[in-house]
């Protein structure tokens, strides 16, 4: 794997994204999310995408930007409750919807990257979630046989990185991020800050350079917030 991994933009990162292609998409609600990288996507226009993703955006943002264009095919995650789009596209049959508990979504990217090709939890167990999948009794308590999940690609966002492709992630964008990056064939990591190699401690990388494959540094944030609430002014 080269040393230096910086890619000049998010489209020459997704280069040989292809029909298809099973993708992690890093993130939890709108935070943390690969906003270039999604975009670069909507624009190659690739389709019959299958994504695993804690959420699907909101309809005119993030993941939302790609179910408006029709790329993707089946998704993976375990919270939709902010997108009408996905929920109409449920309703008549355009998309292909398998709702994971969060701890467990988080678990199965952590094992497929740990090589791990399954495990037992008790969530889940007596409901929907655990049909037609194996059960085994342990300490007198049921747990449900969950499988390892894994990516042909990984999409992830990250603060700041090196150009061997060292990563930092700051507050709620360690949701998901980190683990997907080891659960892919290739990683793809877009950062806010791309530094030199040696400008971060050792001790602060979270994602080390041999997980990640590509890296550039992103534009135009948007950061949202997918439902701001606030408190009433007093009188």
């Amino acid at each position: 794997m080269p040393m230096n991994k910086v890619a000049a933009n998010a489209d020459e990162a997704v280069y040989d994204i292809q029909d298809g292609a099973t993708i992690m998409v890093g993130g939890f609600g709108l935070c943390g999310i690969p906003e270039n990288l999604i975009r670069a996507l909507v624009k190659k226009g690739v389709r019959n995408l299958h994504t695993i993703s804690n959420n699907v955006g909101v309809d005119d943002f993030g993941l939302g930007l790609m179910l408006a264009a029709g790329q993707i095919t089946s998704h993976k995650g375990s919270y939709v409750g902010e997108n009408k789009l996905l929920e109409d596209m449920v309703l008549t049959g355009r998309i292909d919807l398998e709702l994971i508990p969060q701890g467990t979504l988080a678990e199965r990217i952590r094992a497929g990257g740990a090589g791990i090709p399954g495990f037992y939890t008790p969530t889940g167990f007596g409901t929907v979630v655990a049909e037609g999948k194996e059960t085994r009794e342990f300490d007198g308590r049921p747990y449900v046989l969950e499988r390892g999940m894994t990516a042909d690609f990984a999409l992830i966002k990250a603060w700041k990185g090196d150009r061997w492709g060292n990563l930092v992630y700051r507050k709620t964008a360690m949701n998901f991020n980190p683990m997907m990056a080891t659960a892919a064939k290739i990683t793809i990591a877009e950062v806010e800050h791309l530094v030199e190699p040696g400008e971060i401690d050792p001790d602060h990388v979270h994602t080390p350079s041999v997980y990640v494959h590509r890296i550039f540094q992103g534009t135009n944030y948007e950061k949202r917030i997918e439902r701001r609430t606030l408190r009433k002014a007093q009188a």
